[in-house]
């Protein structure tokens, strides 16, 4: 199944208006993603649409959707409140698509930063874990863990899935943050990944090569939990 199959939704976000999603699910599925977006780039760009597709190849469902400011076309982020609000809608409306299932929340850089802040403040409901794909741990060229501090604050197990070479999260520190919150968070760094899981060509693998680690790893997690 390919993105084209996705239900196309809207999701009504407090003082914020509605925003779009997408919805893609197998006929046999086993858990739902709740699948935010990064900083930069929307619900429809490439990453996000071949993750989504290669979770639903492995039973799993993903409700992608837009924050308000990409709503909007708009550059800067929204504020904090207005992120938090949004990824709670979302996880309201996956639950009603996919009534007893259990959902994973998280996303890409931002994305998955401002679902962890969520949870963090007041657990999602119906939420087993949280994914991350490229969690944001430091601005570039400034190594820092302070991102970090509300991790501790989250009771679910976490999944963080982080490249080697990627310049928001130098190696060392989020294996120094995960090891800090052990058991219940798990790292997968892949060799030579960036913060968009891109490899260099001298790495001898390719960037389909490193989707389909990520998707095995989120899929071998999820099963886990």
């Amino acid at each position: 199944m390919n993105a084209d199959n996705a239900q196309k939704l809207k999701i009504e976000v407090a003082k914020a208006g509605a925003v779009s999603a997408l919805l893609l699910r197998p006929d046999s599925l086993r858990a739902c993603f709740v699948f935010a977006h990064g900083a930069g780039a929307g619900m429809t760009h490439p990453f996000m649409q071949a993750f989504a597709e290669g979770l639903c190849a492995r039973g799993i469902a993903t409700l992608r959707y837009q924050f308000p400011y990409m709503e909007k076309a708009g550059r800067r982020p929204d504020p904090p409140a207005i992120a938090h609000a949004t990824v709670r809608a979302a996880v309201t409306e996956a639950g009603r698509h996919c009534p007893g299932l259990p959902l994973i929340a998280g996303g890409k850089s931002f994305g998955g930063r401002m679902t962890s802040q969520a949870q963090a403040a007041a657990p999602l409901e119906g939420v087993r874990g949280l994914a991350f794909l490229g969690f944001p741990l430091h601005p570039a060229g400034k190594p820092s863990t302070d991102r970090a501090g509300h991790l501790a604050d989250i009771h679910v197990p976490m999944l963080f899935l982080q490249g080697t070479r990627d310049t928001l999260a130098e190696a060392a520190l989020i294996e120094g943050v995960v090891e800090r919150l052990a058991p219940s968070a798990r790292l997968h760094l892949v060799d030579a990944a960036d913060h968009s899981f891109h490899v260099l060509a001298r790495s001898g693998r390719n960037d389909r090569d490193v989707l389909r680690e990520i998707l095995d790893a989120f899929a071998d997690w999820t099963e886990a939990i």
